[in-house]
């Protein structure tokens, strides 16, 4: 015979004075034994029952050819993912000492390991991958695919970042125990092999009937224990969290984000610690991909979450502002058609698509020089998109409410508003304002938010971005933003007319605002109750985890507010496809355009003022003020009385005393919280009355 087969039979017949361990941990031994313990080979029984089970185990066996020496890691990666390949990374050190790099991709991931030896470093690399299955979080799966029975349970989602190589011997068998009676120290290597080999054995046997029942109990306590990152890895495996801060809160409290691309979008999850910021992380894509909500596990924070927008409805939300936009240019020169940031807001009904319209529009990204801001309310100081949306949405408010004083019947009717029981008027149930921006909005949503979260989660890099979240301000005439000095809250109208840069708070922290105080400013809160945006779309340069806790949990210890205030937390999401960004330089000029109006109006955002005449914009202050002044007389029966009609702006809006408190609550919650404190124009600017 030849030396193989030699070597097979000599194999053939060690197996043979072996015993297979089933699931209930009694032995089946299929050859005789000696009672003193000594070792030899006897003559074979007669199979016997079973249905010719134990020829079969014999044939598999051959066909294994199984080895007497552990198996290492590269063995152990060919079994899980046979046909991976390895490459040469490069070649450095010495000739005398050489240093080799070697690569190998498993899951889309690529490990590379480095040694004196090729061998070496192709071990190391199959080491890294192997550990990369125990720091993915589906623990049962990792312990079956490993062929060990004994651990399926194990908590793959720890905080620690690097696992101890002891890690390995978790899927040998353990060492003798009473519950191996056949076993024999001697023979640990070949039992390590057929015990890795159970889950063939499993499917190719009926030996192992019990070992099956434990893998349907385990199954079973999976499905209704499972946490959400079990699940979703269940469903999308192979995927990678990252750390993208680590703060320490209050009474040192230590606060994670973590986060995870699913499916091409960004997840985040936060909580004291990494397991619960995973497990928040792994619910939001849950529900956001596949609209799985889990049971809660005791009592989770719901201030900290990110709550997504429908896909579809956020495609639709952009698809109808930006067709309105492209119908409003048709007739405009292309110069004012080229935008940098386009900003929207559309109001729906519930999120019926069907019945939205697009109320406002506008585009700009700069603020006015300080050098022409005025005493008399004629301009505009910030001409960036979102604050000029903003301001157009406060005309249609005026616009909706001026349909009150009207005689006739179906105007009422036609009115977003209604009457409060109470005093005053509120929004007509189901009434949901939305807005789209075109990229994030500067500030702290836009500057530190982790654009860069693809590329590292698919490095080997521990990533701890950390969070800011502190108030930022715009640079005069420019783009960008710096963040708050510490000089006086207040600006000086002469300092600015010498030369001092006019400061302008960002558009971000603006929001944050908005979603405190409501989005209709001091003077209309005298006639109707605060009025917040219920989500916000953003077309490139996003994070929505991150624009949520900027705009919203900035402000989440700011206290109990007064009746018909909220926190508010809106829904955000991005574009199912990312809008392209127009290159060259910001344009000088604002549009602006507000529902009934007949076209576009152009700001020149260095005067603040219309760009074809020099005029005042109908944003402006005055503009405002004197429409509000009109509802005040016709509405002064209807609403709460707040005494004779104030004819200074300034004063009007500090006569608001519910929205003033508010605000002040506000800046003094920021400012606690060490996020600096918010700026103020020179205070001449509200010096201006009522034209006669």
């Amino acid at each position: 015979t030849s030396s193989a087969e030699v070597k097979e039979n000599r194999n053939v017949g060690n197996l043979e004075e072996r015993s297979i361990v089933t699931g209930d941990r009694q032995p089946f031994c299929y050859t005789d034994i000696p009672r003193g313990g000594t070792s030899g080979l006897k003559r074979k029984r007669p199979l016997e029952g079973n249905n010719g089970h134990l020829c079969k185990l014999q044939l598999i066996y051959k066909k294994l050819s199984w080895s007497v020496t552990p198996k290492n890691a590269l063995v152990q990666l060919n079994e899980l993912k046979p046909g991976l390949q390895y490459k040469m990374v490069s070649q450095t050190g010495p000739v005398h000492a050489p240093v080799f790099s070697i690569s190998v991709e498993v899951n889309g991931l690529t490990f590379e390991g480095k040694g004196p030896t090729k061998k070496k470093a192709k071990m190391k690399a199959a080491e890294l991958a192997l550990k990369s299955f125990v720091q993915f979080p589906n623990a049962s799966q990792a312990h079956f695919a490993m062929g060990n029975l004994s651990n399926p349970s194990t908590d793959f989602t720890s905080d620690q970042a690097d696992f101890p190589d002891t890690l390995f011997k978790e899927f040998e068998p353990s060492a003798h125990s009473d519950n191996y009676p056949c076993y024999r120290p001697s023979e640990n290597e070949l039992i390590s092999s057929a015990y890795r080999h159970g889950r063939l054995l499993r499917h190719t046997l009926d030996l192992m009937v019990q070992a099956k029942q434990n893998k349907h109990k385990m199954a079973a306590l999976a499905d209704c224990e499972k946490n959400p990152v079990v699940l979703l890895n269940e469903l999308r495996p192979g995927l990678r969290y990252i750390c993208l801060s680590e703060a320490v809160e209050r009474q040192h409290i230590k606060s994670f984000v973590m986060a995870v691309r699913v499916d091409g979008e960004t997840f985040e999850g936060s909580g004291r610690s990494k397991k619960l910021a995973k497990a928040q992380a792994a619910q939001t894509a849950l529900q956001a991909l596949f609209n799985i909500r889990l049971a809660p596990e005791g009592k989770k924070s719901h201030t900290n979450r990110c709550p997504h927008l429908p896909q579809e409805f956020a495609d639709s939300v952009f698809q109808l502002v930006t067709e309105k936009f492209r119908e409003l240019t048709d007739s405009c020169t292309s110069l004012h058609a080229r935008h940098k940031v386009l900003a929207g807001i559309v109001m729906t009904r519930g999120l019926d698509i069907r019945q939205a319209q697009v109320i406002a529009l506008s585009t700009g990204t700069k603020c006015i020089n300080g050098e022409y801001i005025s005493d008399q309310g004629l301009v505009v100081n910030d001409c960036h998109a979102e604050i000029v949306v903003r301001r157009a949405f406060i005309r249609f408010l005026y616009s909706q409410l001026e349909l009150l004083l009207s005689k006739q019947r179906e105007d009422w009717e036609q009115s977003i508003f209604i009457r409060h029981k109470e005093a005053g008027y509120r929004l007509r149930e189901n009434i949901l304002f939305h807005m789209y921006i075109s990229t994030s909005p500067c500030g702290d949503a836009r500057l530190n938010s982790p654009y860069e979260i693809t590329s590292h989660l698919h490095s080997g890099k521990h990533i701890v971005k950390k969070f800011h979240g502190h108030l930022r301000t715009k640079i005069e005439s420019g783009e960008g933003t710096v963040p708050v000095r510490g000089h006086s809250a207040v600006q000086t109208w002469d300092g600015v007319m010498q030369g001092e840069q006019l400061v302008t708070m960002s558009c971000t922290d603006k929001i944050a605002r908005w979603n405190v105080l409501g989005i209709q400013g001091s003077l209309l809160s005298y006639f109707i109750e605060p009025i917040y945006l219920h989500s916000f779309i953003v077309g490139s340069l996003h994070h929505t985890g991150h624009f949520s806790r900027t705009v919203s949990h900035r402000v989440q210890h700011i206290g109990q507010l007064p009746v018909s205030y909220k926190q508010n937390q809106p829904l955000f999401s991005g574009l199912s496809s990312t809008e392209s960004r127009q290159p060259g330089k910001s344009p000088c000029f604002s549009v602006n355009w507000t529902a009934g109006d007949t076209g576009l109006e152009v700001i020149n955002t260095t005067t603040g003022k219309k760009k074809d005449s020099g005029s005042s914009s109908r944003l402006c202050k005055l503009t405002l003020f004197t429409r509000w002044a009109k509802l005040y007389d016709k509405l002064s029966m209807q609403v709460p009385s707040h005494g004779e009609m104030p004819v200074m702006y300034c004063k009007a809006k500090l006569a608001a005393g519910t929205y003033q408190t508010v605000k002040q609550q506000l800046f003094k919650s920021l400012q606690e919280a060490g996020l600096g404190t918010w700026i103020k124009k020179p205070p001449e600017q509200g010096h201006f009355l009522l034209p006669v």
